[in-house]
C-alpha cells in the first residue's frame, strides 16, 4: 500500500543553505527509520536501486494547491521557528509497517538533527486533506479499481526537476517513454497487479509547458524540467489498458518518475487541468 506522509517541522535553530541539499534531507530519513530499526536504516543506506521511498525537499510554510511547482533550492537559511512541511512517500506495507512505531510514538520534544539545526517534528499527516494535496494513502487494488476506463487525457505536473537516465546520460526531457515506463516499472515492482510492457504505446503528448532547472550540491549538478505536461490516449484502445494507464498516473503522487525520486527530484502527481 503506498503511503503518502506529511511532516509538519519546526527548527529550532536556523538550517543552513548547504543543508537543505536532497543528501542530508535523504540522511535525516535514514536516521528516522534507525531510530526504530537500525538494520532496516543500514539496508535502506545501503541499497543503490529501487529503492521504496521518495522524499521531498524541505518546504517552508503551508502549501498551496494551485501552485505546482515545488521549492527545490534555498539560496538562504531557514530562520529558527519556520513552520515547514516535508514528504515522505512509501511504496510497499513492510517498509510502512516497519516504521509503525516511528509514526506512533513520536515525541514533539525529541529534536531530529539537519546538518547542525535541531528540528521538532510537530505532527504526521498521512490521510487527505485539503490543505496538503500530497498527503494520501491507498492500496493498490484500490488504485486500480478507482481508475478510469474512459478518460482519455492525462495531465502531469512535474513538480521538482525531473530527469531521466538514457544510456549512460541524463536527459531533462520528459518524453511518453520515459515517463510511463518509469511509472509502469515501479508498479510491476511493487503492486502485485501486472501491466505488460506495450502498455503505454497509444500515449501521445498533446500540451506542455515545462522549462528546466538545476539541481546542485557539493560535488555534481542535474538539469531537470519543472512545469505541466498533458499526454492523450489516441486511438482505439480497449477500456482495461485505458483503466491500466490511468491507474499509473493516479500512482505518480506515491512514485514520482525519473532520477534520484529519494533526495526530492521528479516529485510528480495529476492534476484535473492544464495549468
Amino acid at each position: 500500500m503506498p503511503h503518502s506522509l506529511i511532516l509538519t517541522l519546526i527548527p529550532q535553530s536556523p538550517i543552513p543553505p548547504g543543508y537543505l541539499k536532497g543528501k542530508h534531507l535523504h540522511a535525516l530519513f535514514l536516521n528516522l527509520v534507525s531510530s526504530v530499526d537500525r538494520t532496516l536504516g543500514t539496508h535502506l543506506h545501503d541499497q543503490k536501486t529501487d529503492k521504496a521511498f521518495t522524499l521531498s525537499p524541505l518546504q517552508i510554510g503551508r502549501p498551496n494547491s494551485h501552485d505546482f511547482t515545488l521549492q527545490h533550492e534555498h539560496k538562504s537559511a531557514i530562520r529558527s521557528g519556520t513552520l515547514c512541511w516535508w514528504r515522505i512517500a512509501l511504496l510497499n506495507d513492510s517498509l510502512f509497517g516497519n516504521l509503525t512505531q516511528l509514526w506512533l510514538n513520536l515525541n514533539p520534544e525529541q529534536p531530529w538533527h539537519l546538518g547542525p539545526a535541531n528540528l521538532q517534528i510537530t505532527s504526521i499527516l498521512g490521510t487527505p486533506h485539503t490543505d496538503f494535496p500530497w498527503a494520501n494513502y491507498a492500496t493498490y487494488a484500490d488504485i486500480y479499481a478507482q481508475a478510469s476506463e474512459e478518460e482519455r487525457q492525462i495531465n502531469l505536473a512535474f513538480c521538482t526537476p525531473t530527469a531521466f537516465r538514457q544510456m549512460q546520460f541524463d536527459t531533462a526531457l520528459p518524453t511518453r517513454d520515459l515517463v510511463f515506463n518509469s511509472l509502469l516499472r515501479k508498479w510491476n515492482q511493487y503492486s502485485g497487479i501486472e501491466f505488460s510492457d506495450d502498455l503505454i504505446e497509444p500515449i501521445f503528448p498533446s500540451f506542455f509547458d515545462i522549462h528546466t532547472e538545476v539541481v546542485s550540491d557539493a560535488r555534481s549538478k542535474f538539469i531537470g524540467c519543472v512545469g505541466v505536461m498533458n499526454f492523450r490516449i489516441l486511438g482505439e484502445v480497449e477500456s482495461v489498458k485505458i483503466k491500466q494507464i490511468n491507474a499509473l498516473a493516479d500512482f505518480a503522487i506515491y512514485s514520482g518518475v525519473g532520477r534520484k525520486t529519494p533526495m526530492g527530484m521528479g516529485m510528480v502527481r495529476r492534476i484535473n487541468h492544464a495549468k
